[in-house]
């Protein structure tokens, strides 16, 4: 059996039409949120050196064919630019992974890893092209020999893959009214994503949990807005409201910033959506810089999210996958990866945001009650629609 066949397809879904009364961005755009600079599509934060989002949903989904008809499915995590992911399928990874046996999932990654590693692009939208093939391949894998992909690559762990549902804003009655929301909903942990000053953080925060009780779990994240000091004065008024963990306080090339943080505070920092392989993590983990590692399957695949998972694994450090602005088979490889690792603790989740991601699916794909609940179903366990698909193609220039 061989790979016959290689596409990408860039695609761009409105919010407008997915909306919901409580709906907002993960990180915060809604009712309220910071001034922005606004390129159309795509805006910025005024207040900080942070990351660029769309208006819309956009990632890239990759297609393989075998020479016997089986088709396995992939995204490569884009929130913005996809069709640079999807140019980078057809001019380097296509050739790289034509007429190769499927199986050989372990020997490809490697493979095209090392084409462009001494060119200097050990990371971003290569890499994230790679996780993407990556998890087309053990999608054919699954549906070849039947079974569910955690079967394949470690087993299962648990029935279950327990959720933290996100949400943001700058008002601290408003992003408590979009807490007791979700709770109601069935979760039981919530992250905030908080663009605001310390203060601020403390501020909602406290709110949050005035709102929801004692008994969820709570967590922030504060995309890297914050010093080393501030974190660990932050962190200790966040310690009194019993949070679970402070996420990216720091900007991630502070690797001894973040390691002073990890020792100064009893709550868990966590930190890692940014890194897609074990060699960029290394010497945070060898550094003790966090206490929980949050790869993202939509960045990393299953290979290389499983090699993480080990190496944190060593350090006794336990995984809460990053999800982001994945789509659904980001969402679905997480969920097939979080079934598999056994040092597992929770997933991210975008409630209001997931019947957008799942526009492309013949069937629904939907957690209960805040959890995922794994099937053995083969593959990703789920099916795209190519029909589906052809609505929400990212235009050409």
């Amino acid at each position: 059996m061989k790979i016959t066949d290689v596409r990408a397809y860039s695609i761009r879904i409105s919010k407008d039409n997915f909306a919901t009364p409580a709906s907002s961005s993960s990180h915060g755009a809604g009712e309220s949120r910071p001034p922005v600079d606004d390129f159309g599509d795509y805006f910025i934060d005024q207040s900080a050196f942070t990351s660029i989002y769309s208006h819309h949903h956009e990632t890239t989904l990759i297609r393989l064919e075998t020479d016997t008809g089986v088709v396995g499915w992939g995204e490569a995590q884009s929130p913005v630019a996809p069709r640079v992911t999807r140019t980078i399928v057809e001019e380097l990874v296509r050739p790289l992974v034509i007429n190769r046996d499927p199986f050989d999932i372990e020997a490809i990654w490697t493979r095209a890893y090392g084409a462009m590693r001494e060119r200097g692009h050990p990371t971003g939208f290569y890499v994230d092209a790679l996780g993407g093939m990556d998890v087309a391949l053990w999608d054919i894998c699954g549906k070849v020999t039947g079974k569910p992909i955690h079967k394949l690559s470690g087993g299962r762990y648990r029935d279950r893959v327990l959720l933290y549902a996100g949400m943001g804003g700058t008002d601290p009655s408003d992003v408590a009214d979009k807490a007791e929301y979700h709770v109601g909903h069935g979760y039981k942990a919530l992250k905030l994503h908080l663009l605001v000053d310390r203060d601020g953080v403390a501020d909602i925060a406290a709110a949050v949990r005035e709102r929801v009780g004692s008994g969820i779990k709570l967590m922030v994240d504060v995309h890297m807005r914050q010093t080393v000091s501030s974190s660990i004065e932050l962190g200790r008024r966040l310690e009194g409201l019993d949070f679970t963990w402070l996420e990216s306080p720091i900007v991630p090339d502070d690797i001894p910033g973040q390691a002073e943080i990890a020792r100064s505070l009893d709550m868990a920092v966590a930190i890692g959506e940014w890194s897609r392989t074990r060699y960029e993590m290394r010497e945070a983990f060898e550094r003790r810089a966090y206490d929980i590692v949050m790869h993202d399957i939509g960045r990393t695949g299953i290979t290389e999210g499983k090699r993480i998972a080990t190496l944190a694994d060593t350090y006794n450090i336990p995984v809460a996958p990053h999800v982001g602005g994945g789509g659904i088979l980001a969402v679905a490889a997480t969920v097939e990866f979080s079934a598999s690792c056994p040092n597992f603790m929770i997933m991210e989740h975008s409630h209001d945001a997931n019947a957008m991601k799942a526009a492309i699916l013949k069937e629904p794909y939907d957690p209960v009650d805040g959890y995922f609940h794994v099937t053995d179903k083969p593959g990703l366990g789920v099916e795209v629609d190519e029909t589906k698909l052809e609505r929400f193609k990212f235009p050409d220039r």
